[in-house]
């Protein structure tokens, strides 16, 4: 049997499963829902939460797996934002969960891979006035899942963004601890700042959101559920971590973001890729042995 695997088939869309035998793992994704990896696995033990009919739905936001956050992450007030002196309305976390995301290869040498790239297109430009091609690979190698991303700027100006990633990582328990050298979190229930020293924070009893502030470490780890251990790293603009969950529902987001919600009209910490440039960063999930 040979290390690595990669099949496809149909389920509302083509889907793309990679699997690394000797670990037990494997990750399935939609390229044209989003690009948005549906199902990811560790030593036999999945790690994500999916509603599947919000899936199947072209029209329903998605409610699970790893939503790609671009050139957002959050939300916008009022739905719009000003660039050189023009208003634009953009839908919450931007753009690229909601379009259809082209296959560039695949591969098995280097771990199982997938490259998928989005590129701007007259509608994209209605909302975000800007020339782009992400290209993200997505690969599973000793049991742990590495998005690969470059974001490529082709206007003739810098393109302001900060992206995100929105895991959903299923659940039994939502009062938890996480692993972070973070000693602050903004709490968006209340609209307070708190300190943060490692005590559990129960999202079941939050209707909105918190946002871990402060990290100097670019990675965190937590505890959702019986022998689950979850750890995440992830590269430098990755300066925020946002928890959010709904009650009732057997999953946690847990959402390492590039700036808060509503930065784009802010203008404080945007991340701005030069004219005709590439902006390189990585996110990596894996699953704790315990």
């Amino acid at each position: 049997m040979k290390p690595y695997e990669i099949r496809t088939y149909q389920d509302s869309y083509e889907i793309y499963e990679l699997i690394e035998h000797s670990t037990r793992s494997w990750f399935k994704i939609a390229p044209e829902r989003g690009g948005i990896v549906i199902s990811f696995g560790a030593n036999g033990q999945e790690l994500l939460y999916l509603d599947k009919a919000t899936f199947d739905d072209p029209n329903a936001n998605i409610r699970g797996g790893i939503p790609v956050l671009f050139p957002i992450s959050g939300q916008l007030a009022e739905g719009a934002y000003e660039w050189n002196g023009q208003r634009y309305s953009m839908k919450n976390h931007g753009v690229a969960r909601v379009r259809p995301w082209r296959v560039e290869s695949t591969d098995t040498h280097d771990g199982a891979a997938i490259t998928l790239m989005l590129a701007s297109d007259a509608e994209t430009r209605e909302s975000y006035p800007f020339d782009f091609e992400l290209r993200f690979t997505y690969r599973l190698k000793d049991g742990q899942l590495t998005i690969e991303q470059e974001y490529r700027n082709g206007s003739a100006e810098p393109m302001p963004m900060y992206p995100g990633f929105h895991p959903y990582f299923v659940a039994d328990r939502k009062a938890l601890a996480y692993e972070t050298d973070a000693t602050k979190y903004f709490d968006y229930n209340d609209g307070t700042e708190k300190s943060y020293d490692g005590r559990v924070i129960d999202l079941d009893k939050l209707p909105e959101s918190v946002v871990f502030l402060n990290a100097q470490r670019r990675d965190i780890a937590f505890s959702p559920a019986e022998r689950l251990v979850v750890r995440m790293t992830y590269g430098e603009p990755f300066k925020y971590v946002v928890l959010w969950s709904v009650s009732g529902k057997s999953f946690v987001c847990v959402e390492p973001w590039m700036a808060k919600t509503d930065e784009l009209n802010r203008k404080q910490e945007l991340v701005e890729v030069p004219a005709g440039g590439v902006h390189r960063t990585f996110l990596t999930i894996s699953r704790v042995s315990v």
